[in-house]
Parts: C-alpha cells; sequence; structure tokens
C-alpha cells in the first residue's frame, strides 16, 4: 500500500516512527507525503502535555477525513496517544481502523494487514516493559546527515508531573553490541552526528550490567569510523558522574554539550515534582562541568506554575537561572495529565500566572542568549552544514552546542559548494539574536 505517516512529538518517538517506516518498507509498502494519494495513514501520536495531546487528536480527526476526501482505506493510531487512550480512541473516532501500543510499533505491518481484511479493529498492546524489535532497514527521515540512537526505553523516576512511565514502561537499556551495531550501519549510510537519547540516557546500562555504562558506550561509538559528533541529551543532574565528565572532556568525538533538564530551582518544588535532587546539588554539578570543560554549552528546560508555586518560588527560579546563564533554556508552563500524582495537588495555579511566569522566564533567558551568541563573535568554530539557503550564497549549519529542531543555527556566507552533513570551519562575524553568522575560515575540518 501506499502509505501516509505522520510523526508527532519527541526524538524519541521520531526512532520509533523511523523504524516503523524501515518494518513496512520490508513487506513491500511505500510511502507518500500527499495525503490524497495516501491509501492508508498512520500517526504515531504523543500526549505527554496537554497540547500534545490536542494536536495528536486534531491530526488523528483531520487525516479520517481522508477516508471520505481521499484514496485512505486504513487509518492506524500508534505511540503514547494510543497506549493511553486505546478504549477511547477506538470508541469516540470510529474512522479508526487499528490501534498499536508504544512497546508494540514492531507489530505495525501485522495491524495493518488485519485492519485490511477484517470486519473488527485489530488493537496490538504487547507487554509494556518489551524492547521491540528495530528495523535493519530503518529508515532515516533527518535528511541522512545526522541520527537519533535511542539507548534506552522507559523511566523509573515517577516525577509527580510524568505519565511516562505508565505509557513506556520501567527503564530498559538497549544491549550495548546492539546499539554500536546499529551505530555503524547508520554511519556507513553517511550518518555524521550519533544523537543519543531516552527518557534518561545517564543510567544507561544499570538493568543490564549492575552500572553506568554510558562511558564505555561513548567510547565504543567514538571507535566509530564516519562519525564525526556523538550528542547526548537528557541527562539526570543527579546521575552525572565523574566518569561521564571525563568522557566528555577527553573524547573528541563526544560534542561539548549536554542537555539537563532541571525542572525547578526551588527545593520545595523540586520536592513536590518528586526530583531527587536541590538547587545545592543542581549547582554543584553545573559548576563541575564548566569548571571541567570550559567550552560546554547546557541547555535545560523548567516548568512554571507547577502546583503550589508561590511569587517566591518563582522568584527563586529567576534569580537562578539569571546567574546560571545556560547557553540554551526552554520553559513550559505546567500541564496537569489526568492520573499524575501532581494533578490532584492543592494549590493549582491559574493558567494566566503560569503563562505570565513562563514568560518572564523566558524574556530572562532571552537577554542571557544574546548576550552569549555576541559574546561567540571572533569564534572559530567547526559546523555541519544543513542545507543552503534559497537564492543566497549562504548555507544553514550548527555548532556543537546546537541540537537539531532545538537550538540555533550559524549562516555561514560562502559561494563554494557544500553539501549537507560537510563539515567547514568558520569564524564567526556576527550574532542575530539566537543565530550566528559566519564564514568560511579553512578548508574542510575533517
Amino acid at each position: 500500500m501506499k502509505i501516509l505517516m505522520i510523526s508527532l512529538g519527541c526524538d524519541k518517538n521520531l526512532v520509533d516512527t523511523e523504524n516503523m517506516l524501515g518494518l513496512l518498507s520490508q513487506d513491500g509498502h511505500t510511502f507518500t507525503d500527499e495525503e490524497q494519494e495516501a491509501e492508508a495513514v498512520i500517526i504515531n501520536t504523543c500526549c505527554f502535555i496537554g497540547d500534545a495531546k490536542e494536536e495528536s487528536i486534531n491530526t488523528i480527526l483531520e487525516m479520517a477525513q481522508l477516508k471520505e476526501n481521499g484514496k485512505c482505506r486504513v487509518l492506524i493510531v500508534t505511540g503514547c496517544l494510543a497506549q493511553r487512550y486505546k478504549e477511547e480512541i477506538l470508541k469516540e473516532i470510529p474512522e479508526v481502523d487499528g490501534i498499536v501500543g508504544t512497546a508494540s510499533y514492531d507489530e505495525v505491518s501485522h495491524v495493518l494487514e488485519r485492519a485490511l481484511g477484517e470486519t473488527g479493529k485489530p488493537a496490538c498492546f504487547k507487554d509494556i516493559n518489551r524492547l521491540p524489535e528495530r528495523s535493519a532497514n530503518r529508515m532515516l527521515t533527518t535528511g541522512g546527515h545526522y541520527a537519533f540512537l535511542k539507548i534506552a526505553e522507559g523511566c523509573d523516576k515517577h516525577c509527580t508531573y510524568c505519565i511516562i512511565p505508565s505509557l513506556r514502561g520501567s527503564y530498559r537499556s538497549v544491549p550495548m553490541e546492539q546499539l554500536v551495531s546499529e551505530a555503524r550501519e547508520l554511519a556507513e549510510r553517511g550518518v555524521r552526528e550519533l544523537i543519543l537519547v531516552a527518557q534518561e540516557t545517564t543510567l544507561y546500562g544499570v538493568d543490564l550490567y549492575g552500572r553506568k555504562a554510558l562511558p564505555q558506550l561513548l567510547h565504543e561509538l567514538a571507535r566509530i569510523a564516519g562519525i564525526y559528533w556523538i550528542r547526548i541529551q537528557y541527562c539526570y543532574p543527579e546521575e552525572i558522574t565523574d566518569e561521564l565528565i571525563e568522557t566528555i572532556r577527553s573524547e573528541e568525538k563526544v560534542c561539548h554539550y549536554l542537555d539537563i533538564p532541571i525542572q525547578h530551582a526551588s527545593d520545595g518544588i523540586l520536592r513536590r515534582m518528586g526530583r531527587r535532587t536541590d538547587q545545592a546539588g543542581i549547582r554543584r554539578i553545573v559548576e563541575k562541568l564548566r569548571q571541567e570543560i570550559p567550552d560546554i554549552a547546557l541547555r535545560t528546560t523548567m516548568i512554571s506554575g507547577f502546583p503550589g508555586e508561590t511569587d517566591e518560588d518563582h522568584e527563586k527560579l529567576l534569580a537562578f537561572v539569571d546567574e546560571m546563564e545556560f547557553e540554551r533554556l526552554g520553559v513550559f508552563a505546567y500541564s496537569a495529565e489526568e492520573d499524575t500524582p501532581a494533578a490532584g495537588f492543592p494549590g493549582q495555579v491559574p493558567e494566566e500566572i503560569k503563562e505570565k511566569r513562563r514568560d518572564e522566564v523566558m524574556e530572562l533567558q532571552q537577554e542571557i542568549a544574546f548576550e552569549k551568541s555576541e559574546a561567540m563573535v571572533g569564534r572559530i568554530l567547526d559546523v555541519m552544514i544543513e542545507g543552503k539557503v534559497a537564492d543566497e550564497p549562504a548555507y544553514v549549519a550548527r555548532t556543537y552546542m546546537d541540537a537539531p529542531g532545538v537550538d540555533g543555527y550559524l549562516f555561514v556566507n560562502s559561494g563554494e559548494l557544500f553539501m549537507s552533513g560537510d563539515f567547514v570551519r568558520v569564524r564567526v562575524t556576527g550574532a542575530a539574536e539566537y543565530d550566528l553568522i559566519g564564514e568560511v575560515y579553512d578548508e574542510f575540518a575533517e
């Protein structure tokens, strides 16, 4: 069949989508981006927060219309929304023909076939704590020069605001030999940057090997020819070890970049969130990272308006952000998710106050980010070319400080011919808010 695949939510979900594309391709299916040409539509959904849930539902309803107005014969829903609201989806959206849970995406072809041949609506929900089979022919949707490598499934932290453990199961590390093999295959296909993702990367290996094995995994991945950058995301601050810091510092291919979701700076709010650290602990790890790796770029996320957050708590957060001067920072207004402890906490903060506080943190961070961009002028950096600017002698690129899709860009003024995935050495000549401007300084940096 000709399939339209839609992937919503995080990069971890995108890896599942790419595996499903590979599995479907192995079974002879083809793909299209044209809605009216699709004979089947598969939507890999997200429901982490309210906005994501709304986007997923709206997308399902929109695609359901293709069964009346297009060639679509089958509509399949997979992912987190499917895992969480299986019964509601099948009951409330009759156009949905099949449904697949988060730990069962490797059964998507079978569900598609059954949906075509049965009068009922097939559903596949295997043990949420299994590791689905990955496709040997994973189909990359990132352009081919970078790829996400999902090193673990699930989470054991059980933060009070988070639904992920009930949707994705307990923490399960992917065996190291499997990850190294997958990374080699990606490198052979032209991938230059590996981005390691999981609900939490720092605990990789604890369940399989009885220890934190992320440093060892990094050493193994760094040996792979063709890989130039290795980027680590989603490191909980309390789990960052001296060994991991030393590995980031010493392994040439590991980017001096770390994504550390902190969520807040008030100890009272951190306790209510079920976080396993406090402001002093966060300060210690940030200071150690910057002392050991002076050019490290730190990205973090915060939540504004958590239940019980007072004006004093908010001021503590602002003061902390102002003092820490994170290179990259995002803020979400708290979203009360059903079936989480925090949704029933007293002291729920009104939406307008949540949003006001979020905006205040972002305005402060904007000032910090702009100042840091200005301070980059004059530096010489190796950058990865992402693509060409239309009708201009310039290219879009990323520095080691910029993860795709969430951080900024560096625009390289050059009339030379570059391809996506090429590495070029540039001198930063200017700054434009979150983005940088540069010119070619030298030949390829490789």
